[in-house]
């Protein structure tokens, strides 16, 4: 049987017609709740990652956990907060790409060396797509070549300074050309729509946000940013495979304080892994549109944290989004 999941505005989440409550399940008393600190409001997709990896994350670490949403400055409140909680293992931060941008940004004290990773919980590659119908280019090899000639495209993206701006600057820069002109909307859904319109020529997606477009014909995915290709998508090349050196993901994870002793950290991982290793998990990843290859462990994880942090620093000073 097929699992679904939905999270209600108060925080409640229902799978396959159950009643999960969201609140902490029953644990050893004489431990203290895990806080599990976000930026996103009830219902946002890193709150429901968050509530979903602790629906078994509660049973694996025998501990009650709670979310504490600290809203603004694109995640820097949450990093201002998780910096002023103690060390003691208790305190866990959901850690995305626009944590990592806001970090580049210096808008937060919080240092990558200030933190460590404990496990990634989901990773959805950056994708370039057209319009199937509009588009003159029928696969990642002619839109390569038309750009490299210097085919003047609009690309479209999620507003400005995101993930998805830095993706049109820096896959310009990697084939060499000049950053094409990027139009900010104000979300997935409704850049999907624009691209079948032909408001823009290439839209920067994710397989999780234009997965019904890409079923239906109306939107051909060309070219994905990661390491290995996807399965749903099997004429869309990685940049990689076609020599380009780009990895961009829309991401989120889980991170704990560097001071928290190895024991800990390790308790901590093996315990979330196991619970997004759970079949609640895993069919909120095939919801989502992601599969069982999101969930990593530290060490990859913490690689693509490095990555992340070195790669958008330099980008948006090019790009002159920062001094």
């Amino acid at each position: 049987m097929k699992l679904s999941y939905a999270l209600t505005a108060a925080g409640t989440v229902v799978l396959a017609g159950t009643l999960v409550l969201g609140g902490p399940a029953a644990s050893a008393a004489e431990k203290p709740a895990i806080e599990v600190v976000t930026h996103a409001g009830a219902g946002g997709g890193t709150d429901v990652n968050s509530r979903m990896m602790m629906l078994r994350a509660r049973r694996t670490l025998k501990q009650d956990m709670v979310v504490v949403n600290k809203r603004g400055g694109g995640g820097a409140a949450a990093m201002n907060y998780f910096s002023t909680r103690p060390a003691d293992g208790n305190t866990i931060m959901t850690f995305t790409v626009g944590h990592a941008i806001t970090m580049s940004m210096g808008k937060t004290k919080l240092r990558v060396e200030d933190m460590v990773p404990i496990a990634r919980g989901t990773n959805d590659p950056q994708i370039l797509m057209v319009s199937c119908k509009a588009s003159a280019y029928k696969t990642p090899e002619a839109f390569v070549a038309g750009m490299k000639k210097g085919d003047k495209l609009k690309f479209g993206g999620t507003q400005t300074g995101t993930i998805d701006h830095i993706t049109a600057f820096l896959w310009s820069k990697r084939i060499g050309v000049d950053m094409p002109t990027y139009i900010p909307f104000k979300g997935g859904g409704e850049l999907a729509t624009q691209l079948v319109a032909g408001a823009v020529d290439v839209g920067i997606l994710n397989l999780s946000e234009s997965a019904a477009l890409v079923e239906a014909g109306e939107i051909c995915p060309l070219v994905i940013l990661a390491e290995s290709g996807m399965a749903p998508i099997p004429k869309a090349k990685t940049a990689k495979s076609m020599g380009i050196d780009l990895v961009l993901s829309t991401t989120r994870g889980f991170v704990t304080h560097a001071g928290v002793d190895s024991a800990r950290r390790a308790e901590l991982e093996k315990g979330i892994m196991a619970a997004m290793d759970h079949s609640l998990y895993q069919a909120y990843l095939v919801n989502s549109g992601l599969d069982s290859t999101s969930p990593q462990p530290s060490g990859p994880w913490g690689k693509q944290i490095q990555s992340m942090v070195k790669e958008f620093g330099p980008a948006l000073k090019e790009m002159g989004l920062v001094k």
